[in-house]
């Protein structure tokens, strides 16, 4: 059990397999031309799977891959294929663009949910937002998954002047399509020029809301980390991840290990244990995730005051979120 010093138990694992991606997205990744990890500073399949299987004995029940893009990692398949024999449950984030090309693996590995990450609806818009021209591609790549019977939760970094305006637009897919729209609140990374004015706060999202739908609260699990709603009527639902406004920290039970094999504690935590050079060298890793998570903050990596409106990022010391992991 993977426990920390205010009785938060860890069992959900989210393992970035590769820092690269084929989007170019600005609040995760800034620059075009960012550098990625060389392949020996990433975790080999072998590593992944044998580090995962640390955690699991130590209590995970839940894996979710994350990169970067996972799919694009060459290997990609067969990291899928021997994690889904672990006894956990197995997921990942993608943007969606190679999703077509994983749809029988994603089957043989007993695959039931995926997010995808997808911040508007207007193919314009997502070339700008995106740096590619693939809306068509991902919206497909959305439609194959339902028909497969993949439930499909679609991740909305909701940003003010940017696609705040598209709120109840995500929301009306939601009535003949059985789809968890979440709106997630805009958070601070390294390099991806974050202010206060940008986030769009949960409050904000549900009073847009609200002029165009009726909706009832829906029962949230003890770790959930969005507060779900369902539109009266509709196939599918909504959520908000509150991160900024309304922390919910105090449930947490998410491990972070990054794509070159750093344990984080928390998304915001500027501490980091190097797993993969101790796992190399031949070092038990156990004691070392368990003295990282005793130490772990309350809140937020302890980088943040309680009001967001404050936080001053020049003070923040954390990766972009790529090179963390989503």
């Amino acid at each position: 059990m993977i426990a920390d010093s205010y009785n938060r138990i860890h069992d959900y694992l989210r393992v970035a397999i590769t820092d690269n991606c084929n989007f170019r997205c600005s609040y995760c990744m800034p620059q075009e031309d960012i550098s990625f990890l060389p392949h020996n500073k990433l975790m080999s399949v072998d590593e992944i799977v044998a580090i995962s299987t640390t955690f699991v004995k130590m209590g995970v029940k839940k894996i979710r891959l994350t990169g970067g893009e996972p799919l694009v990692r060459t290997d990609g398949a067969e990291i899928i294929k021997r994690l889904s024999t672990l006894p956990v449950e197995l997921t990942l984030t993608s943007n969606g663009f190679l999703i077509d090309r994983f749809i029988d693996v994603f089957a043989d590995s007993d695959i039931r949910s995926i997010n995808i990450s997808l911040d508007t609806l207007q193919p314009e818009k997502f070339l700008k937002l995106t740096r590619r021209d693939a809306f068509n591609k991902v919206w497909n790549n959305i439609l194959l998954l339902l028909n497969k019977g993949i439930y499909v939760k679609l991740n909305v970094v909701a940003m003010k002047g940017i696609n705040d305006d598209e709120i109840n637009d995500f929301v009306s897919i939601t009535k003949d399509l059985p789809l968890h729209v979440r709106f997630i609140e805009f958070m601070p990374f390294d390099g991806n020029y974050w202010n206060k004015d940008k986030v769009l706060p949960a409050s904000d999202i549900l009073q847009n809301v609200e002029e165009s739908f009726s909706f009832i609260k829906i029962k949230d699990e003890i770790n959930d980390t969005a507060k779900k709603f369902k539109p009266l009527n509709h196939e599918g639902t909504f959520a908000i991840i509150t991160t900024m406004s309304q922390p919910f920290c105090n449930t947490c039970n998410r491990i972070r290990l990054t794509a070159d094999g750093k344990v984080k504690n928390c998304l915001f935590s500027s501490g980091e244990v190097d797993l993969l050079k101790a796992f190399r060298n031949g070092d038990d890793i156990t004691g070392m995730i368990q003295m990282h998570f005793a130490e772990k903050h309350k809140e937020r990596g302890g980088q943040f005051p309680s009001n967001y409106e404050y936080t001053d990022t020049a003070r923040i010391n954390n990766r972009s979120m790529i090179k963390i992991g989503g």
